[in-house]
């Protein structure tokens, strides 16, 4: 068995484990821990040890207890917690793209989701907080078990030193772009929690991407890759509508991950990045778990996801125009502030 057919085993597996007790055991906003499962999942390389896991668990323990002080902070002195909320952001990305972990993902969305929910009500709180660390503990101990299972080959030696590092230059310039492109909904989701909070993941999903993004390509990844993500879910509801229950929730959602695994570990050819694929798998859920609640509610779960969807392609052509503008700004200028074109 190759390398790539293991990563997206693990892949479906881990989703499908996640989707069995997040939805099973009832936990409050099940799709959070998917997502953040999925999220831990999707990283390359060797499984994180269980006691660097346990310093990510510490690590979002802070974040929360971090973003839980920043509510009187936003609630009193808004422009002042939003730009500490950039600062915080900023570092975070700058942090993560220096290191190459995607795991950084995770402590952004935490940072994110956490204040804005503390505005709305105090008791979403210690719902997300469970969300989160329930995503993060499935993630790490399917990747952990199915790696003892599965081992992967140990790397070259020189593919282990070789890393290519970014420069401190790239790194804020990459950092900034995904910034700017959080902060404006991250402010939106304040105005509104209930209605913008998961398009907050969205947007942070969308900051990671458009990182690694050329602005020419920029807007057939970041749209193209909300579309794409909007169709599998929208396929993943209609096959789940035929018998609803947790096994065909499980089933449909190990198949979306085996599908769009294939393309994120280089198993079937594409013409898109892995990262587009991640960004759709990541949309699926994004869109789907929602209109799960919505159906249990007796809302309308088509007329509520057609919203989403057009919010979503919305902040994914504002991520666009942004890397745009940005960029044709940097390219106009020999030195724009302290990030050199080189």
């Amino acid at each position: 068995m190759e390398q790539a057919d293991k990563a997206v085993l693990r892949l479906a597996i881990g989703l499908a484990l996640a989707v069995l007790v997040a939805y099973g055991l009832a936990l409050p906003m099940p799709f959070v821990a998917c997502l953040l499962a999925v999220m831990v999942l999707c990283k390359p390389g060797p499984p994180i040890p269980m006691f660097k896991g346990a310093a990510i668990a510490l690590l979002l323990a802070v974040l929360v207890l971090a973003g839980v002080v920043m509510v009187p902070l936003l609630e009193h002195y808004a422009l002042s917690g939003v730009l500490l909320t950039g600062a915080a952001l900023y570092g975070l990305f700058f942090f993560g793209i220096r290191t190459a972990n995607p795991l950084t993902l995770i402590l952004v969305v935490s940072f994110t989701l956490i204040p804005v929910a503390g505005v709305a009500d105090q008791a979403l709180v210690s719902v997300l907080s469970v969300a989160v660390s329930v995503g993060v503990l499935l993630g790490i101990v399917v990747s952990g078990v199915s790696h003892a299972f599965f081992p992967d080959p140990p790397a070259p030696l020189g593919e282990r030193q070789g890393r290519p590092t970014i420069s401190r230059e790239t790194a804020g310039w990459i950092a900034l772009r995904a910034t700017v492109i959080v902060v404006p909904v991250f402010v939106l989701a304040l105005s509104d929690p209930s209605f913008y909070l998961a398009a907050i993941m969205k947007t942070v999903a969308l900051g990671q991407q458009a990182g690694s993004a050329k602005a020419r390509s920029a807007g057939r990844e970041l749209v193209g890759s909300t579309l794409m993500g909007a169709w599998m879910a929208l396929l993943v509801w209609f096959g789940l509508s035929l018998w609803p229950n947790l096994w065909m929730l499980m089933l449909w959602m190990s198949g979306a991950a085996l599908w769009s695994g294939a393309r994120i570990f280089g198993l079937k050819a594409s013409a898109f990045p892995p990262s587009f694929w991640t960004n759709a798998l990541l949309t699926l859920l994004i869109l789907l778990g929602p209109a799960i609640e919505d159906s249990a509610n007796g809302k309308d779960v088509l007329a509520a996801s057609a919203v989403r969807v057009v919010l979503y392609v919305g902040v994914s052509l504002y991520a666009w125009a942004t890397v745009w503008v940005l960029e044709r700004w940097r390219a106009s200028r020999p030195r724009a502030l302290f990030f050199d074109r080189s």
